[in-house]
């Protein structure tokens, strides 16, 4: 009973993911240069962000809860958003493109967008 449980939700997660990237990708606006794909990644311990320019597959800037030694809750995604808007602004990047990844808008990841749209970055 429990497998099915939790194979449904990664099925669930994977088709999000997929109409996500789709809006992304469709929208011809995803990651560059100048408006970078900003992905973000929680496990359970930790919180992970970076920004992507997808037309040279690189990645421009990160940040996680692991270096900062932080958690993964919404006061410790404030910090860690925070500095990943620092990273992006000493980069001269003040637009980017939001992929949630597949997971919900609430919580922890609508915490994180809030920030960083707190700290000057146009999401």
């Amino acid at each position: 009973m429990r497998e099915n449980i939790q194979e449904r939700k990664k099925l669930l997660r994977a088709k999000r993911k997929l109409r996500t990237r789709g809006k992304v990708y469709g929208s011809r606006i995803y990651g560059s240069a100048e408006i970078p794909r900003v992905s973000v990644f929680r496990s359970n311990r930790y919180f992970y962000a970076q920004a992507i320019n997808d037309t040279e597959s690189k990645t421009l800037a990160a940040s996680d809860g692991k270096q900062l030694g932080v958690g993964n809750n919404k006061e410790d995604v404030k910090k860690i958003a925070k500095d990943f808007a620092l990273k992006l602004q000493k980069l001269g990047i003040s637009k980017a493109v939001f992929d949630r990844n597949g997971y919900l808008y609430h919580g922890v990841v609508a915490t994180f967008a809030e920030t960083l749209r707190e700290n000057g970055i146009v999401l």
